[in-house]
Order: structure tokens, then C-alpha cells, then sequence
């Protein structure tokens, strides 16, 4: 497969075609996420039995963490099969997998109908979307940044920008269902109802991934003979291992902002007493900031450079987010923790526009959406999977409010650290 230097630029039509294409699952995947992230109070009073206080949350977060093991393999086996066979066939597969597990928690009765069964079949759902998911990125931020060479920051920025849409979706059913109906409906059936309309999108997402060009890499190497070719899963763990840890590591600072956004609402309710509908409100003017601002911040990336935007902005959020901590803690309101939210919102979208292309430098072209995919999954899973758990369990264990800031504080460090190996190792500028 060659580079992606040797791709043309593609037509303004063609190009908004494959922008849509790669993020309509990407979307979907982050739609599914928040939504779980901010119904777990829901989900755990239906699929969980009733313990000590807060128990039923714990575990619906616990279940949140524990199914985000498996993405690394869905993403060696789907990223792999991206390399092999191209972006679009993996794209294509990826959704209908995604579709499959939202499917599940849709229509799942709860523990009181199923029993201990309930809180399996969570599982499995939640497995089935992780395996999906974890072949999604690494294909389809492949796919984008692949467009075009002179503007990869700006493509490949729209795999982020299409997880702060998918929070703004998230947020816009969280508000408005909170808003509008009892806490009563909403344990019932409201919160189901965003997981019902993301299986809406899977059609129109298999629809328009079906009548995509494939990336330029992979048509320029149609043609090459796969004989001798070195499987991509043995090519990045024995020839790219160190891209695995830049990519991975510039990854986390990112992934744990992301899930300490998603958990804000509920600390807002849970520990600051704050109204519901206003805690997620705060996220929704997240969500605005993170989808509109990020493409812009990859134009900037493809001109200025791509390091140094992100690692200002690491500095910020490593430095910030502690006072930011003390500040919404000490002055509990919807004012400060949309304050709060949206100047988080502004670091996480100036230091992950330019992400993905960074990430997408350390690999070749022909591991490149393996590479991505288990570097990718690898993170989340560790950094931002068990990141709702760790902040409930550092407030819970420690008694102190701020607690989850020093957990931040910790992996912009790991961070930092990856985006200077990568400019000492790789160039990336």
C-alpha cells in the first residue's frame, strides 16, 4: 500500500462524501457511550440488583469499564482486516456490528423480569458494541486522514469533531428527557429512547459507507500481489512497537478529558446536588464547542503545525484542571460547572483536532489502521473506560471532590511524554 503522500486530492464532492462516511460510526459509537455514561443511574436501578448506596451506579459504570477489554482485540482483528481487504469493507462491517449491540439495549428487559440474566445480557451487549467500536477508529480515521496529504490535520480532525456531535446528540436527549418527564418515566423507558434512535443511524450509516470511494492508499495498491506480505497485526507488534506507545500515549490525556467530561453531569447531580436537566445542559454547551472548533483547530494543525497547538494545550489541562476541581466544588452551581465544562471543552478540542494525524504519522500505510485501532482501543480502554469508575471511586474512597482533577493531572504527563518521542522519533511536527 503506498503512502498516502501519492494521494490525489479529491473533489470538494468526494471529499464531504468521505468525511460522512468515516463519521457517521464514529458518531454513533460516542452516541452510545455518552448515552450509557449519562443513563447509568437509570441503567443500573433496571439491570442491577439494589445494594448499599450508590452500589447499582458503581456497577453500571464497573460493566461501562470492564467491556472496553475487549475493543484491542476488535481492533487487531478489524483494523487488520481493514489493511487487507480496505477502509470501506471494515467500514461497512463496523456499523452493522455497532447497530447489533445497540440493538440490545434497547429492547433488554430488566432485573426484575430477567434476573441475574439482566446484568449479563448487559455484558454482552456491551461486549458486541466494543468489539464493533474497536475496529472503527483505526479504520476510519485511516480512510480520512488518507484524503489528502497537505491537509490531514484538517480530515482527520473530523474523527474528533464527530464524537463532539455525538456528545451534543447525547446531551440533547439527556436534557430534554430529564426535562420532560418524571424520574419515574425516565427509570421506566425514557432513558431507552436514545438508544432507540441511534438504531436509526445504522441504515443511512451503512447506505452512505456502501456508496463511498475507497481511500486512495488502498486503490493505488489494489493491484500489488499479497503474496509475501507480512500479516499486519505481526508487522506492528515486531516492526512498529514504538509507534503503539506514541500513538497510545499521546491518546490518553485526550480519552480521560473526554470521560471526566461525561461524568461531570452526574458528579453535578450525585455530589453537587445540582438539577439534572441543568447538569446536562453543561455538557451540551460542551458538545457545541467540541464539534464546531475542532475541524478549525486541524486547519490550524495542517498550517502552524500540529505540536505547537497540543502541547500547550496538555500543559492547560494538566495545570487547570485541579482549580478547576476546587472551583466547582467550592461554588456548586449550573453557572460554574458550565464554566467548568466549557473551558475543558476548549483544551480538549485545541490538543485533539490535530490528534489524529499525529497519530497516524507512526504507522505505515499498510498497518496503519491495525496500528491505529489497538494503539487507539489500547488507551480508551485503560485510560478512558475505567475513567467514570475511577473518579466515582477516588470521591467515594478519598471523601474529596476534587480527587478525579489529580487523576487528570497524572496522565497529561504520560502524554507529554509520548508527543516528544514522537518528534525526536518520527518527525512529527
Amino acid at each position: 500500500m503506498t503512502a498516502s503522500a501519492t494521494a490525489p486530492a479529491r473533489t470538494p464532492v468526494s471529499a464531504r462524501r468521505a468525511i460522512a462516511a468515516a463519521t457517521i460510526g464514529n458518531a454513533l459509537e460516542w452516541f452510545d457511550l455518552a448515552i450509557y455514561a449519562l443513563m447509568a443511574t437509570y441503567i443500573g436501578s433496571t439491570f442491577f440488583p439494589e445494594g448499599a448506596p450508590g452500589a447499582q451506579l458503581v456497577q453500571a459504570y464497573a460493566v461501562f469499564g470492564v467491556t472496553y477489554l475487549i475493543r484491542p482485540l476488535g481492533g487487531l482483528v478489524l483494523g487488520a482486516y481493514a489493511d487487507r481487504h480496505g477502509r470501506k469493507k471494515a467500514l461497512v462491517l463496523t456499523i452493522w456490528l455497532m447497530v447489533a449491540g445497540t440493538f440490545l439495549m434497547a429492547v433488554m428487559p430488566g432485573y426484575d423480569t430477567l434476573g441475574l440474566a439482566a446484568p449479563l445480557l448487559v455484558v454482552v451487549a456491551r461486549l458486541i458494541q466494543g468489539f464493533a467500536a474497536g475496529g472503527e477508529f483505526g479504520a476510519a480515521t485511516s480512510f480520512l486522514v488518507e484524503q489528502n496529504e497537505r491537509r490531514k490535520g484538517f480530515f482527520g480532525s473530523f474523527q474528533f469533531a464527530s464524537q463532539g456531535l455525538a456528545t451534543l446528540m447525547a446531551a440533547g436527549f439527556a436534557t430534554g428527557l430529564t426535562a420532560l418527564l418524571s424520574d419515574e418515566a425516565m427509570t421506566s423507558w425514557g432513558w431507552r429512547v436514545p438508544f432507540v434512535f441511534g438504531l436509526l443511524i445504522g441504515p443511512v450509516g451503512y447506505y452512505i459507507r456502501r456508496h463511498v470511494d475507497e481511500s486512495p492508499a488502498v486503490a493505488d495498491d489494489s493491484g500489488a500481489p499479497a503474496t509475501g506480505r507480512r500479516s499486519p497485526m505481526l508487522a506492528v507488534f515486531r516492526d512498529h512497537w514504538g509507534g503503539l506507545l506514541m500513538a497510545g500515549g499521546a491518546l490518553v490525556v485526550s480519552t480521560a478529558l473526554n470521560f471526566i467530561l461525561q461524568y461531570l453531569p452526574t458528579f453535578g447531580i450525585e455530589q453537587l446536588g445540582l438539577d439534572d436537566s441543568l447538569s446536562f445542559t453543561a455538557l451540551l454547551i460542551t458538545g457545541v464547542i467540541l464539534t464546531f472548533l475542532t475541524p478549525f483547530v486541524g486547519m490550524l494543525a495542517d498550517r502552524f503545525g500540529r505540536l505547537p497547538i497540543m502541547v500547550p494545550a496538555a500543559l492547560l489541562i494538566g495545570g487547570g484542571v485541579v482549580p478547576l476541581f476546587v472551583w466547582v466544588t467550592h461554588v456548586p452551581s449550573f453557572l460554574t460547572l458550565a464554566a467548568v465544562m466549557t473551558i475543558l471543552g476548549i483544551l480538549k478540542a485545541c490538543y485533539f483536532g490535530a490528534l489524529p494525524s499525529v497519530m497516524s504519522d507512526v504507522f505505515p500505510a499498510r498497518a496503519r489502521a491495525t496500528g491505529l485501532s489497538f494503539s487507539y482501543n489500547t488507551a480508551v480502554g485503560v485510560f478512558g473506560g475505567f475513567t467514570p469508575t475511577i473518579a466515582a471511586a477516588l470521591v467515594a474512597g478519598t471523601g474529596s471532590q476534587i480527587s478525579p482533577g489529580y487523576y487528570l493531572l497524572a496522565v497529561s504527563f504520560v502524554s507529554l511524554a509520548a508527543l516528544a518521542a514522537a518528534f525526536h522519533t518520527r518527525g512529527v511536527r
